[in-house]
């Protein structure tokens, strides 16, 4: 028996099951480890279930900033200020993905503050 709760998905209110929070936490948890690949997966297969969906959206748009930021750290490790960066990108992309996946596992959606929005 799955018992079904709403939340406001943009500008509209959808149906979620603790399927759906199940899988947008393991997103944020796998996004952690692994990148953009499991908010990829899970963009593009569950097309059905909207809170997925924004979930996968977020954890994508956050991975692709992150891996920008890492880009951006690497380059500048040549003058010694990437280092910096690489640390501050590996700890905000931690504790991103951690607030994410809290957010998740209690049935709301999380938007990172510093994510760029590729994928609307």
């Amino acid at each position: 028996m799955e018992i079904e709760t709403t939340v406001d998905v943009g500008q509209k209110s959808v149906g979620m099951t603790q399927d759906s929070k199940n899988i947008a936490l393991m997103t944020w948890i796998g996004t952690i480890f692994f990148g953009f690949i499991p908010g990829l997966i899970f963009y593009l297969i569950k097309k059905d279930d909207a809170y997925i969906q924004d979930q996968a959206k977020e954890a994508l748009n956050w991975s692709i900033t992150a891996i920008i930021g890492y880009f951006a750290g690497l380059i500048l490790t040549f003058i010694l200020v990437g280092i910096f960066v690489l640390m501050i990108v590996g700890v905000c992309h931690l504790i991103f993905c951690i607030m994410g996946a809290v957010a998740a596992s209690n049935g709301k959606t999380f938007r990172v503050p510093f994510a760029i929005r590729f994928i609307k």
